[in-house]
């Protein structure tokens, strides 16, 4: 059974489930209406702003992390994919994550739980000198101060870049999703939860799990 422990964090708030498909991600169609939600001027239950970009920032600051330039939060990456017409079609579950991340503000980890070297994951934030790599050409992220999602081997999800080693895949059929909400916006990381796993159940034969 997979289980996770939050460390003490003067902001954080997290949002956490398991998502599980009948068959691996590439048999499955993004739902119609989740492809929507990524079109200039979508219109959805939440919508983001200034106050929330800065809360955000200031959740991946109190770490020490500087949440800037290539390591800016990755909501931010897709408000600006979208704006610039290149807003990332990758499969089912990565869509649904892309879109709830958009519009609500807050980033979204998701990470491929049969990749993954332990049942038992930890959130916190990362040592001075931390990194992982986070795409397949090898490219590194320095997570030290950065909150992160850690499993036996090292940091799995982050805010801002995944790690490559445990994310979906087209044969992924678990996965678990990490919403980094934070106490500054009460609320909001409840109510970005909600309406992603809405958005999730809404894909063929998926199934729910609470962490």
């Amino acid at each position: 059974m997979l289980t996770l422990a939050v460390a003490p964090h003067p902001l954080l708030e997290v949002g956490a489930f398991l998502m599980r498909f009948p068959v691996p991600l590439v048999e499955l169609t993004t739902p119609a209406a989740i492809a929507a939600l990524a079109l200039p001027g979508a219109r959805a239950p939440i919508a983001v702003d200034e106050a929330v970009k800065t809360a955000v920032r200031d959740l991946l600051r109190a770490g020490g992390f500087k949440p800037a330039g290539r390591s800016k939060p990755a909501s931010e990456y897709l408000v600006a994919a979208v704006a610039e017409g290149r807003f990332p079609a990758i499969n089912a579950a990565v869509d649904a994550c892309n879109v709830v991340s958009l519009h609500s503000g807050l980033p979204i980890s998701l990470v491929d739980v049969d990749r993954l070297e332990t049942d038992a994951l930890q959130i916190t934030c990362a040592a001075p000198g931390s990194s992982h790599v986070f795409n397949p050409s090898g490219q590194v992220l320095d997570t030290g101060g950065l909150l992160a999602l850690f499993d036996a081997v090292g940091s799995t999800g982050t805010p801002v870049k995944d790690a490559q080693r445990t994310k979906t895949h087209d044969g992924t059929r678990a996965a678990i999703a990490i919403v980094w909400g934070t106490r500054a916006l009460p609320g909001r990381t409840a109510q970005t939860t909600a309406w992603y796993r809405e958005l999730v159940a809404t894909i063929p034969g998926a199934t729910l799990e609470d962490v």
